[in-house]
């Protein structure tokens, strides 16, 4: 949220009183002329000059009063740290020079990536995602691997993938934080990141998917909510069409190909539907007794507006309903795309310059020993794997990587 937004309660309007006091301050007294003009003109002038001096103690109150507390961000930055050591082991893990020999950056040893026809984003194999976590509907659905619903949150398919996506949690998550604290922005930043594996595990059934977008778009979703949950206190209402801005062109750039959009859609609508029930503020000219210095009475004010506690059931209601329905269809091996026949365009539309389908690819396999060979058909490329058993049970994934 924009630091330059301005607070109602800071900047009080005539007739906008918070507190009144209740008998004069010890460190203030009447003027002389008050306390000498025996008259009742003089007591009158008396008591307006004092009235004054009260207001002008209210209004110097008034503008250093802090409404909302400041925190110091520090789970954000951890957030971005673990991301960025788990690539790190991830391209430890990976060790491309033991299994190709074009990798990328060779003078990095095992930290080098594969090759470009392989992996353009400067990052590991499709399989050492797949074994540090990425999220595969098969493996959950089949083998209960339940955990890789969040575990591929902290995944990166590359360099440029981890660059975009830390850079945009910095930018937005350690200003949410500074607001509302690491608890909460912790807790929609998980639970958004899961909703945009629930909806991504519903319509991509094939392949592997990792990235923390799903939580960004979470936070981005929140604070769209924040704003309208807390419409009220907000005196410049301008951030609104530039956050809508920044949501629709986000949004837009995920029909293109080999983005996972419905991760970023589920992402968004668990954040957005969260951002009401843990964002929620005070009204504005609601004052807690414990923050009215002595001497001053604060009116008497609901915490929250009507709308606010309504906005909180029902998107809490919704939450829980979406998540339920979800988990229930995907445990069933429900593939949506088969129940909507125009879904698929929310993540990737066609146009001359690309396609949205995902073509099948056939090799030829051929064993030497403890290798085994993999011949791309369409492409005539070959590759020599070191053959265990995991390996056999990923020869279909090799050869889609194989045939790019």
């Amino acid at each position: 949220m924009d630091s330059k937004i301005e607070i109602k309660v800071t900047n009080p309007k005539k007739g906008d009183t918070v507190g009144n006091p209740a008998g004069p301050s010890p460190s203030s007294s009447p003027s002389p002329a008050s306390q000498t003009s025996p008259s009742p003109e003089g007591r009158h002038r008396g008591h307006g000059h004092w009235h004054r001096h009260r207001e002008r103690q209210q209004e110097e109150w008034m503008v250093d009063f802090m409404p909302f507390k400041k925190w110091v961000p520090w789970l954000i930055p951890g957030f971005v740290l673990v991301n960025i050591f788990l690539f790190i082991m991830t391209m430890y893990i990976n060790d491309c020079p033991k299994t190709s020999n074009k990798c990328v950056a060779e003078f990095l040893g095992r930290f080098s990536f594969q090759p470009f026809n392989e992996n353009p984003l400067l990052g590991p194999s499709a399989s050492t995602l797949e074994k540090m976590g990425a999220l595969q509907v098969d493996k959950v659905v089949k083998k209960h691997e339940a955990w890789r619903m969040i575990s591929c949150i902290w995944l990166h398919a590359g360099v440029f993938h981890l660059l975009a996506n830390m850079l945009s949690l910095l930018f937005i998550g350690i200003r949410l934080e500074q607001e509302f604290g690491f608890v909460r922005i912790g807790v929609l930043y998980l639970i958004a990141g899961f909703g945009g594996s629930l909806m991504s595990a519903l319509f991509i059934q094939n392949g592997i998917s990792v990235g923390a977008s799903g939580a960004l778009f979470g936070l981005l979703g929140s604070m769209l909510s924040e704003l309208i949950t807390n419409w009220t206190i907000y005196a410049n209402k301008a951030p609104l069409l530039t956050l809508l801005l920044v949501i629709m062109i986000n949004l837009a750039m995920g029909v293109l190909p080999q983005v996972d959009n419905f991760a970023h859609i589920g992402g968004f609508i668990s954040g957005f539907l969260l951002g009401f029930v843990l964002l929620i503020r005070p009204q504005f000219g609601y004052i807690s007794q414990k923050n009215v210095p002595p001497g001053y009475i604060a009116p008497r004010k609901p915490k929250h507006k009507t709308y606010q506690y309504v906005l909180w059931v029902i998107s809490l209601i919704l939450l829980i309903a979406i998540f339920a329905t979800v988990l229930v269809y995907l445990l069933k091996g429900i593939n949506l795309n088969d129940r909507c026949s125009w879904c698929h365009y929310m993540s990737c539309i066609p146009t001359p310059l690309w396609s949205c389908r995902q073509r099948q690819v056939y090799c030829q396999s051929t064993q030497f020993g403890k290798s085994m060979n993999l011949t791309c058909i369409s492409n005539g490329k070959s590759e020599m794997y070191p053959l265990t058993e995991e390996t056999r049970s990923q020869v279909q994934q090799l050869c889609s990587e194989l045939c790019r």
